[in-house]
């Protein structure tokens, strides 16, 4: 029997010094390790729900490694998606194949916004989706490319307008006839989303290829009837493919960007499916004919709304660590009463062992050689509470299975509840 000694990182999900979430790749899937950094940051449509949802179903059934930054507190370090002015870990679009992004309205500092750029002027593809239309405001530029513009500029619309009636009216998908056996609808049925449409008048035939427009619905019932009149005549453009030029002129790039794309929206698996043949598209990957979209984890999403409790998200004490594979909390919002519905403990309460300042981040990675097991390998776990937890909870066993599905792995768990070697073993 072989012994091998396990760290969290073999979770399959890393929290680097909680500054993102790094969902590893699925050995063995198409997208073969390519890197996909995606942003959350909006103040309604829960992003920071969405984003890691997407992210595993992006690793474990196809393959791509995902970096998730979140926008949060500068001192705490917890998820606060009204801070528009800190997203942690932007240096991560140094390699990345992919930025998918659906932050809303953020006012980064330039050291941030120049790793967008050099990832821009690569001319890398883009996914943008909801808000991405108004990613970023203010009058922050990198040479002359004004971040304001964003949206018009690298995904071919900008923030116009409420076409249909917010919260009360919602979207159906239309396929337009003349693009409908583009790649990215493959396998995608009808979308219905309880976001409104959104106005999109730039988007032209002329210039971007059209592949959904949105028909604004009576109510938010799935059931509900097309509303007849100027509304649906014409349809407003809801996902569609865009040429762009990088913000330094050297380069042509490729952009997907859909006006769908809460939270909620996502219990759609089509919506789902949506994204992931873009990302397939976009790098130049065969789309598969009905993508698998199944969830990874259950996934509860919060309705969109404002939440403008200014200590609400210091009560949740979120962290990107807490999304990782095996955990998928829902944000929440305050209850009508003013109370604060939280499955956290306030940050001021210290659980056991807890400690009373945040460990000192690390100042480089250190090298994680461990071989991939053998077929047929046996795989002990030792240890104490932490490997006992996980005969309840079989997250290691579970995730090692799952990534690698043809090794026929046999796993013992020997962890127990104080146990320390060489010191108090039983």
């Amino acid at each position: 029997m072989k012994l091998l000694l396990f760290t969290l990182a073999l979770l399959g999900s890393v929290a680097s010094a909680q500054e993102y979430l790094e969902i590893s790749a699925n050995p063995g899937g198409a997208g073969g390790g390519k890197k996909i950094v995606l942003v959350a940051g909006d103040e309604e449509y829960r992003t920071e729900e969405s984003m890691p949802m997407l992210a595993k179903i992006l690793a474990k059934k196809h393959g791509f490694n995902c970096i998730v930054l979140f926008s949060t507190d500068e001192k705490a370090g917890y998820i606060d998606p009204n801070n528009q002015k800190n997203i942690r870990g932007t240096e991560m679009l140094a390699d990345a194949d992919l930025l998918i992004i659906g932050t809303r309205f953020r006012q980064l500092p330039d050291a941030s916004l120049a790793h967008f750029a050099k990832f821009l002027n690569s001319g890398k593809p883009v996914i943008g989706f909801r808000t991405a239309t108004h990613a970023f405001t203010g009058s922050a530029k990198t040479g002359d490319f004004k971040w304001g513009e964003f949206g018009l500029k690298i995904l071919g619309e900008k923030w116009v307008s409420h076409h249909g009636s917010h919260k009360k009216e919602g979207t159906r998908s239309i396929v337009v006839e003349a693009n409908s056996q583009n790649e990215i609808l493959r396998g995608v049925g009808e979308i219905f989303c309880t976001t409104d449409v959104y106005g999109a008048p730039d988007v032209k035939p002329e210039s971007d290829t059209i592949l959904l427009r949105g028909a604004v619905t009576e109510t938010l019932d799935p059931k509900s009837k097309n509303v007849a009149g100027a509304k649906n005549e014409p349809m407003q453009p809801i996902a569609w493919l865009h040429n762009y030029t990088s913000p330094d002129g050297s380069a042509k790039g490729r952009s997907f960007c859909t006006t769908m794309g809460a939270s909620l929206d996502y219990t759609d698996e089509n919506l789902r499916r949506l994204i992931v043949n873009a990302v397939y598209s976009l790098l130049k990957l065969p789309v598969p004919a009905k993508a698998d979209v199944a969830l990874i984890d259950p996934f509860k999403p919060t309705a969109f709304g404002f939440i403008k409790d200014a200590g609400y998200f210091k009560q949740r004490n979120l962290k990107p660590g807490d999304f990782a594979t095996g955990s998928s909390p829902s944000m929440g919002m305050p209850d009508d009463k003013g109370k604060q519905v939280s499955a956290k403990k306030p940050e001021e309460v210290k659980a056991p062992h807890q400690p009373s300042v945040e460990p000192v981040a690390a100042t480089s990675a250190r090298p994680q050689a461990v071989a991939p097991p053998s077929k047929g390998e046996h795989i002990v776990l030792i240890g104490n509470g932490l490997a006992e937890r996980d005969t309840w909870y079989s997250r290691i066993e579970t995730e090692l299975q799952l990534r690698y599905p043809d090794r026929e792995l046999f796993f013992r768990n020997m962890g127990h509840v104080g146990d320390t070697p060489g010191f108090r073993p039983h």
